[in-house]
């Protein structure tokens, strides 16, 4: 198999933590990372400026970065269920990879990851690919873990689930749903193509709340460091 390896960041964000991601990454497969400035460099790395690669991403955050800050929500302590802005960076560099990428899968995964056991394509195949499904996620019970997902680019619906969900933020249309971070946009998507048009997805999750990485078959090989964890770089529930 052919396996690409997405992530993205900035350059605030390689400062604070993302340079773990860097320098622990372990896997044998290609790692591409979308970043907002041209000074990045790495051997293993190809790098690609979001805003020249995927000029629409760009767009949407000029257009909607004022929506938190006309709003009281941004103050309460869930304001980032509403924050479209700060997760739709994701959506746009993995979208595109999948478009335009020739792989036999994609691995989005966030950037405040720490790599620890290596993987290869055999453990890919036998703990996250399933040849009739058209993507792996960590499934919760309220909304699914989206520091991980895996498409299998050999089905016939992937890229239209993929051009499906930039259609979103395009046409702005998540600001007519629920919630605007990308887990529940991810699901909005997902649950589309599986209802009405019968596509089987292999979650890998255990439809439980909390840390479900850490629980599931991937805490065994690496730690996603989400949230105040990134800190210390080191989440208390970590298996490795």
């Amino acid at each position: 198999m052919k396996i690409l390896t997405v992530t993205t960041y900035n350059r605030k964000l390689y400062d604070e933590y993302a340079k773990r991601f860097l320098e622990t990454y372990n896997w044998p497969f290609d790692l591409k990372i979308y970043v907002e400035e041209d000074d990045f460099w790495h051997p293993r790395v190809t790098y690609k400026n979001i805003f020249k690669e995927v000029p629409d991403c760009k767009e949407f955050v000029n257009r909607n970065k004022h929506r938190m800050e006309q709003t009281d929500y941004k103050e309460k302590s869930n304001a980032y269920v509403k924050d479209g802005v700060r997760f739709c960076y994701k959506v746009y560099a993995y979208t595109h990879s999948i478009l335009n990428e020739d792989y036999d899968g994609i691995i989005g995964i966030d950037a405040d990851s720490i790599f620890y056991k290596p993987i290869d394509e055999q453990w890919i195949k036998n703990k996250i690919h399933r040849d009739d499904c058209m993507m792996t996620y960590l499934g919760r019970s309220n909304y699914s873990e989206c520091g991980f997902l895996y498409w299998n680019m050999k089905h016939p619906q992937t890229k239209s689930y993929a051009k499906f969900m930039k259609d979103l933020y395009d046409t702005d249309h998540i600001y007519n749903l629920q919630e605007q971070h990308d887990s529940f946009i991810w699901d909005y998507a997902r649950l589309r193509y599986e209802n009405e048009f019968g596509i089987k997805n292999h979650n890998i999750g255990d439809k439980q709340v909390g840390h479900v990485q850490a629980r599931s078959v991937l805490g065994e090989i690496y730690d996603h460091t989400k949230g105040p964890r990134k800190l210390k770089g080191r989440s208390p529930e970590a298996r490795v």
